[in-house]
Order: C-alpha cells, then sequence, then structure tokens
C-alpha cells in the first residue's frame, strides 16, 4: 500500500516548479529575494483607471528571486539561468511576450491560466553583464490586458521611497 501511494506522489511530480526553484535557491550565495505586496504602490497618489484599479485589485504580492553575476560566478550563473529556463519551458507556462537584445538583456513573460483569468504571470529577466531575475506575479482572475494597463502608472511610482531601493540597486 505504501509503495502505491509513493509510486502515485511521485509520479504526478512534473519535475521542478518555479516555486520549488525560489525555495531552493533564496539562500544560496549570489541569489536576493524580494517578497513586495502590491501595497508598495500608492495608489491613493496615483490616478487609476477603472481598468487599472482592476488589475491592481487582482495582483496579491510579487515574489522577485535575483542572481547578481560576477567575474567569480559567471558558471554558476549561466548554470541557475539554465535551470530556470528549462522550467519555464514546461508547457503549462504559456508565451505572452519576448524581448530585448544580447546587447542590454533579454526578457520573456509567461503565465498560468489563460488569458483572461492569470493566476501568476511571470517574467524573467536578464543581462550577461547585470544578472536575472525572476518575478512572479500572484493573484486571482488576472487578465493580461488589464496587467498591460498598470505599466503607464509605474512611470508615476517613486520607487526611491519605497522597500524596492534593494532590488534596484541589486542590479546596479
Amino acid at each position: 500500500m505504501l509503495a502505491l501511494v509513493v509510486t502515485a506522489f511521485v509520479s504526478c511530480s512534473n519535475g521542478p516548479t518555479l516555486q520549488t526553484y525560489y525555495v531552493d535557491n533564496e539562500l544560496k550565495p549570489g541569489f536576493t529575494t524580494f517578497d513586495i505586496p502590491t501595497s508598495f504602490i500608492d495608489v491613493d497618489k496615483v490616478e487609476l483607471s477603472e481598468q487599472q484599479e482592476k488589475a491592481y485589485k487582482s495582483i496579491d504580492k510579487l515574489n522577485v528571486l535575483a542572481f547578481k553575476v560576477d567575474s567569480k560566478n559567471i558558471d554558476v550563473y549561466k548554470t541557475e539561468l539554465e535551470n530556470v529556463k528549462t522550467i519555464l519551458k514546461d508547457p503549462k507556462y504559456e508565451e505572452l511576450m519576448r524581448g530585448g537584445n544580447t546587447t542590454d538583456g533579454k526578457f520573456v513573460v509567461k503565465f498560468l491560466g489563460d488569458v483572461e483569468s492569470i493566476d501568476e504571470l511571470i517574467v524573467l529577466g536578464n543581462a550577461n553583464d547585470k544578472g536575472f531575475m525572476v518575478a512572479r506575479i500572484l493573484g486571482d482572475d488576472m487578465n493580461a490586458n488589464d496587467l498591460v494597463s498598470l505599466r503607464t502608472i509605474m512611470d508615476d511610482v517613486k520607487f526611491e521611497d519605497s522597500d524596492l531601493n534593494g532590488l534596484t540597486d541589486f542590479f546596479k
């Protein structure tokens, strides 16, 4: 009976997930993590459209795992970046967009759920001279178009007055 339960449990596992990658690496050298509540955006100081307010309310929090590369850990950087890319190749992560270039860096945006009801939005960005960052935006019934509308208010947010200084300083 125990063998049957163990076999069933193991067979349900489709390999590493982004969640387990975060947990396994958050305390390792070179990595930094941030858990950011939506309250970091002071919406009282920003005028939101109805679409932006809907998007803002659909987000619960943002988890960020970042790896800073230097001359001593370039091989680790390459291995860890490949590990994340391998996890995100799983078909359950649908691609929304990608961009960038080899000089300034690249990014890919993927999600879990469907475009009208996203459970998790994932942004992977990397630059070979800085490192990489994986951001997980967690929420309920997030809509891709509504989330994109939030981009315009990000220009008005004063990050230097928030706890995000550590994240922006990380990649300087």
